[in-house]
C-alpha cells in the first residue's frame, strides 16, 4: 500500500530523502535583459546587464528595468542608472545645441559679423556648457571660424596694401632725386605696379566680407589710394615733361628741381644754385660797416641763445629744446647778419642737433601712444575669465591717460593716436559706467536699510525702556551692531551723515544697560577688595570664599559686561584667592615633602636598587632587594621600640600607682563602688573634698547555715552569675551580676582577648609610621625594576639553557646537558638523567611522533606539512583512555627525541616546544 525503498537496514550509507526542486518563476523582464534576473551571481547579472546596454534599448525600457533592478542589485543597477542620466543629459545639451545653433547661424547669415561676436558666441557657448564638439555645433563652429579668418585676412591684407603704397610712394621720391633718364626708364615698370596695386585693392573692396571688416581699415585703404594716386598723377606729366625739353629747347623744364638742373647744364646755362650763389655775392660785398657794440651785443645774444639750446639737447627735454631752437631762430632773424661765420656754424649745428632730438622723441613718443592704444584697446578682448572689474577697469583707464599725459609733455601731440586712443577709454569706459550705476542703485538700497535699521533701534528702545533681561538686551544691542556693520557700502559722504545718527540710536538704546553696568561693576570692584581681604588672612576661610564666588557668579550671570573687561576683572577677583590657595599647598606640599630619618634611608636603599639593576647582576638586585627590605622593617623595628619604651615608662608609672592605693582595706571594696558611682553623678564636685568615712556594720546575730559557694564569708565568690536570681554585679543587694569578674577595658571587654573562630588569630603586623610620598614612590618603583630585571635575566638565562641544550644534542655530548638547577623545577632528575643517557647513545628511532606529542603538550602550532600527521595522533589518543596524556609524559617525549638524530627542522620545533613546557 505504501511504497518502500528497498533498502539494507544494515546499509552504511544514511538514507537521505531528496528534496524535490523549487522551481523558479523568470521574471518577466529576464528575457529582455538577457537572463539578468535570474543570474545566479552579482557579477554575472552586471555582464549581462552591459551586455543588454550594448543593444541600444529605448529609454522606457531602460526607466522599467532600472526600477526592478535596484531593489534587487544597486551594483548592477549603477550601469543602467548612468545610461539613464547620459541620456537626460544629452536631451539638455540638445536643447542647449539647438540654441546655440540658432544663435550662429544667425552670425553667420547676417552681411556683417563682428569678430568680437562671433568669439563671444564661442566663449558663452562653452561656459553654457553646449557640446561644440558635436554636430551641429562642431560644424558652425568651423564656418564660424573660417569666416573670423577670411576678416582677419582681409584687415591684414589692407595692413599690406597701405605698406606697398608707402612704398610705391617711396620709389617715386627717389626717383625724383636722380636723373630724368633713370625715371623715364622705371616709368613703365612703376605703371604696371601702380596699376597692380589699384586691381588688389579694388579686390579687397570687392570681397563679401569687407563690409564685415572693422572700420579703422578702410578709411586706411581709402587714404593710402588718394596719396599714391597724386603723387602717381604727378610724376607722371614730370617725366613727360622732362622728355620734351630734353629734345626740344625751348620747351619749359619740369617742375622737378633736380631733372631741371640737369636740363639746364645740358643747355648751358647756370643752375639755380649758382645763380643764387652769384647774386649773394654782390649782396654780401655791398654790407655795410656795422658798429662794432652792435656786432658784439649780437654775438652775446647769440651765444646766450645757443648755450640754452645746447643745453636743453644734452639734457633730452624735448619740447624745451623746441623752444630754445624756436628762440635762437627769432634772434637769429634779428642779429643774424651781424654774426661771424664761425658763430653762424656753432648755431646750425646746434638747430640741426635739436632737430634730431625733436624728430627721435617724437618718433618714441609716438612708439609710446601706439602702446597705450594697444593697451586700451585689449581691454575689452581679454581672455574668457579675465574680464576686469569696474573699479579696476577705472584705475586701469586713469592710469593709461595719465601716461598718455607724460608722452604729450615729451613731444609733439599726435591727433590721430589720440582719436584712438580716447575712443577706446571711451568704449572701456562703458564697464565703468555700468559699475557705477550699479554702485550707486546698492548705495540707495543700503541708505534705505540703515534709515530703517535705526528707526528699528529707536522703536526698540522705547519698548525696551523698563525691561531688565540685561543679557537679552546686551544679545539685541550685539545683533543691531552686526547688521549695521553687513549693512552694505555707501560713500563716505553718505556714511558720515547716518553714522551720527546711529550713533544716537544706539547710545538710546544702550542708557538702561550702560547705568546697570556701572552699578555692576561697583558691586564687583567691592567684592575684588573682598577677596583681598579674604586672601590676606593668615586663616582661609572656605565658607566665605564660597559665599563670594556664588555671590560673583549671580552677578556675573545678570548684567553682562564687554568680554575682555569681566576677564580682567574675573582675574583681578580670583588673583587673591588664588594666592591664598597656593600658599596653603605650598604650606602642604612642604610639609609633605619634608624627609624624616627613615625616608631618607628608605631612598638611599632604593637608589642603591636602582643601580643594582642598571648592573645587569642577579646576585647584586637580589642583595639590594633584600637591603631595601630590611629598610623597610626597620621602620617596624623602630616603632616597636619606640612603642616598648613608652610601655616601660607606663610599667614604671604603675608600681607608684599601687602604693599609693594599696592602704585600703579590701572590705570597702563596695563603698568605693558606691563611691564611685556617686562621683560619676556629681561631676560638679570639687576633687579636694574629703570622702566621708564608711558607717560602721552592725554586728551579725544569728546566721543561717548555707553551704553554697559563695556564702560562706571565708570564701570568695565564683566569678559568674550571682548566688540568686537579681544579684547586682557590683556586689550591692539585688545585682544579678556581682558575682562576675570586672569587665576589662574597652569596648567589647575580654571578647577583644578570644582567639579566631578556628584558632588564635594572628597578631597584626606593626609597620610603623607611613612613608613620605617619594620615599614611597621610590621604593615602589625600584621594586618594580627590579622585577622586570630579574625577569628578563631568567628569560636571557632560560634561552642560554635552551641553546645549550640543542648544541648538546647536537653534537651527543652529554656533558653539555645543563644543570638541573639551569633547568628549572620542572625538570626532575630522573628526567635529565633520562636525557643525558639519550644522548649517550647512538642516534636511533623515529622523532616525528614525539615531536606532536611535545606540541600538543606545549599547546604549540605545527608546522603545515605536519597537521596531518597531529590530527591523526591526536585521533588516536581519543582512542587510548587509559593512556596518560602528552602533557604528562613531555620529560620522555623530549628524550624520545634527544635519542634521534638532529637536524634544523626537529631543533627549531624541539626549541619552541621547550621554551613553553620549561617555563610552566
Amino acid at each position: 500500500m505504501f511504497p518502500f525503498f528497498s533498502r539494507s537496514k544494515m546499509s552504511d550509507a544514511p538514507e537521505v530523502n531528496p528534496a524535490p526542486a523549487k522551481t523558479q518563476e523568470l521574471h518577466p523582464l529576464d528575457a529582455l535583459t538577457g537572463g539578468a534576473f535570474s543570474a545566479a551571481t552579482s557579477g554575472e547579472r552586471a555582464s549581462r546587464i552591459r551586455d543588454w546596454l550594448a543593444t541600444q534599448p529605448a529609454p522606457e525600457q531602460l526607466q522599467e528595468v532600472f526600477k526592478e533592478l535596484s531593489g534587487r542589485d544597486k551594483g548592477a543597477a549603477r550601469a543602467v542608472r548612468e545610461r539613464l542620466d547620459e541620456i537626460r543629459r544629452a536631451k539638455g545639451q540638445e536643447a542647449i545645441a539647438a540654441e546655440w545653433a540658432e544663435k550662429a547661424q544667425a552670425l553667420l547669415a547676417a552681411p556683417k559679423l563682428n569678430i568680437a561676436d562671433a568669439l563671444a558666441w564661442q566663449r558663452d557657448a562653452a561656459k553654457a556648457g553646449a557640446p561644440l564638439s558635436r554636430e551641429p555645433l562642431s560644424l558652425l563652429k568651423v564656418q564660424m571660424a573660417d569666416r573670423v579668418k577670411v576678416i582677419e585676412d582681409l584687415q591684414h591684407r589692407v595692413q599690406v596694401q597701405r605698406e606697398a603704397a608707402v612704398l610705391l610712394a617711396q620709389r617715386i621720391e627717389v626717383l625724383s632725386t636722380k636723373p630724368w633718364r633713370d625715371a623715364h626708364a622705371a616709368l613703365e615698370l612703376l605703371r604696371a605696379d601702380v596699376a597692380r596695386w589699384q586691381e588688389q585693392a579694388q579686390e579687397l573692396t570687392g570681397d563679401a566680407s569687407w563690409v564685415s571688416v572693422e572700420a579703422r581699415f578702410p578709411p586706411l585703404l581709402d587714404a593710402s589710394r588718394t596719396q599714391l594716386l597724386v603723387v602717381w598723377e604727378a610724376f607722371q606729366p614730370a617725366v613727360a615733361q622732362a622728355a620734351a625739353a630734353a629734345e626740344d629747347a625751348a620747351a619749359p623744364l619740369p617742375p622737378v628741381p633736380v631733372w631741371a638742373d640737369e636740363l639746364r647744364a645740358a643747355r648751358g646755362l647756370p643752375t639755380e644754385a649758382s645763380a643764387a650763389a652769384a647774386a649773394a655775392k654782390p649782396a654780401r660785398a655791398a654790407k655795410p660797416k656795422v658798429a662794432p657794440e652792435v656786432v658784439e651785443k649780437a654775438a652775446q645774444v647769440v651765444r646766450e641763445a645757443l648755450a640754452t639750446l645746447e643745453k636743453e639737447t644734452a639734457e633730452g627735454h624735448g619740447k624745451a629744446s623746441a623752444g630754445a631752437a624756436a628762440a635762437l631762430r627769432a634772434v637769429l632773424k634779428v642779429h643774424g647778419k651781424h654774426i661771424d661765420n664761425a658763430l653762424e656754424q656753432q648755431v646750425h649745428t646746434a638747430l640741426v642737433a635739436a632737430g634730431e632730438l625733436e624728430g627721435w622723441q617724437r618718433w618714441s613718443a609716438d612708439q609710446v601712444r601706439e602702446d597705450l592704444v594697444a593697451k586700451a584697446e585689449a581691454l575689452l578682448n581679454r581672455p574668457e575669465g579675465q574680464a576686469l572689474g569696474g573699479r579696476k577697469m577705472q584705475e586701469t583707464l586713469r592710469n593709461l591717460r595719465d601716461q598718455w599725459k607724460q608722452a604729450d609733455q615729451g613731444g609733439a601731440p599726435n591727433h590721430a593716436l589720440w582719436k584712438k586712443f580716447d575712443e577706446a577709454c571711451n568704449a572701456a569706459h562703458k564697464v565703468v559706467e555700468a559699475w557705477l550705476d550699479k554702485i550707486r542703485t546698492e548705495a540707495a538700497e543700503h541708505k534705505a536699510q540703515r534709515l530703517a535699521l535705526i528707526e528699528e533701534v529707536k522703536a526698540w528702545a522705547q519698548a525696551h525702556a523698563t525691561s531688565t533681561d540685561w543679557k537679552g538686551i546686551n544679545r539685541a544691542l550685539y545683533q543691531f551692531g552686526d547688521r549695521w556693520r553687513e549693512g552694505g557700502h555707501v560713500g563716505e559722504k553718505l556714511f558720515a551723515e547716518l553714522q551720527p545718527l546711529w550713533k544716537q540710536a544706539i547710545a538710546l538704546a544702550a542708557a538702561p544697560l550702560e547705568a546697570a553696568q556701572k552699578d555692576s561693576l561697583a558691586r564687583r570692584h567691592a567684592m575684588i577688595e573682598e577677596a583681598t581681604a579674604l586672601g590676606a588672612a593668615p586663616m582661609l576661610r572656605i565658607d566665605a570664599v564660597k559665599a563670594l564666588q556664588q555671590r560673583w557668579q549671580v552677578e556675573a550671570q545678570s548684567v553682562p559686561l564687554d568680554r575682555k573687561h569681566e576677564q580682567k576683572l574675573w582675574d583681578a577677583f580670583r588673583k587673591p584667592i588664588d594666592e591664598a590657595f597656593n600658599r596653603k599647598s605650598a604650606d602642604r606640599e612642604k610639609a609633605a615633602t619634608e624627609l624624616s630619618a627613615r625616608d631618607r634611608v628608605v631612598l638611599d636603599a632604593s637608589k642603591a636598587l636602582e643601580a643594582a639593576n642598571a648592573t645587569g647582576d642577579a646576585q647584586q638586585i637580589r642583595a639590594a632587594v633584600q637591603a631595601l627590605e630590611a629598610a623597610l622593617r626597620g621602620q617596624a623595628q623602630a616603632a616597636e621600640a619606640v612603642a616598648s619604651a613608652q610601655k616601660a615608662e607606663q610599667s614604671a608609672a604603675a608600681p607608684a600607682e599601687q602604693a599609693v592605693g594599696g592602704d585600703a582595706p579590701a572590705a570597702d571594696a563596695a563603698t568605693e563602688g558606691d563611691g564611685a558611682a556617686a562621683a560619676d553623678g556629681e561631676a560638679a564636685a570639687p576633687a579636694a573634698a574629703p570622702v566621708a568615712p564608711p558607717k560602721p556594720a552592725r554586728p551579725v546575730v544569728a546566721v543561717r547555715g548555707d553551704d553554697r559557694p559563695g556564702m560562706k564569708k571565708d570564701a570568695p565568690a565564683a566569678p559568674g552569675r550571682g548566688a540568686r536570681p537579681g544579684d547586682r554585679r557590683d556586689g550591692r543587694p539585688g545585682d544579678r551580676d556581682a558575682g562576675r569578674a570586672p569587665r576589662a577595658e574597652g569596648r567589647f571587654g575580654d571578647r577583644n582577648d578570644r582567639g579566631g573562630r578556628m584558632g588564635e588569630r594572628p597578631a597584626y603586623e606593626d609597620r610603623g609610621p607611613r612613608l613620605g610620598d617619594v620615599a614611597f614612590r621610590a621604593q615602589r618603583d625600584a621594586m618594580e625594576h627590579a622585577q622586570l630585571a630579574l625577569k628578563k635575566l631568567a628569560a636571557q638565562a632560560h634561552g642560554e639553557t635552551l641553546t645549550q641544550l640543542l648544541a648538546a644534542w647536537d653534537k651527543r655530548d652529554p656533558a653539555q646537558v645543563p644543570s638541573a638547577q639551569d633547568l628549572g623545577g620542572r625538570v626532575t632528575a630522573s628526567v635529565r638523567t633520562a636525557w643525558t643517557q639519550a644522548l649517550s647513545a647512538a642516534p636511533q628511532g623515529d622523532a616525528s611522533e614525539a615531536l606532536l606529542r611535545l606540541e600538543m603538550a606545549a599547546e604549540a602550532p605545527t608546522p603545515a606539512e605536519h597537521i596531518a600527521a597531529r590530527r591523526m595522533l591526536q585521533l588516536q589518543l581519543l582512542t587510548r583512555r587509559n593512556d596518560p596524556a602528552p602533557a604528562q609524559t613531555w620529560g620522555q617525549d623530549a628524550a624520545r627525541v634527544l635519542a634521534s638524530a638532529s637536524d634544523a627542522a626537529s631543533a627549531r620545533r624541539l626549541q619552541n616546544v621547550l621554551k613553553t613546557l620549561l617555563r610552566k
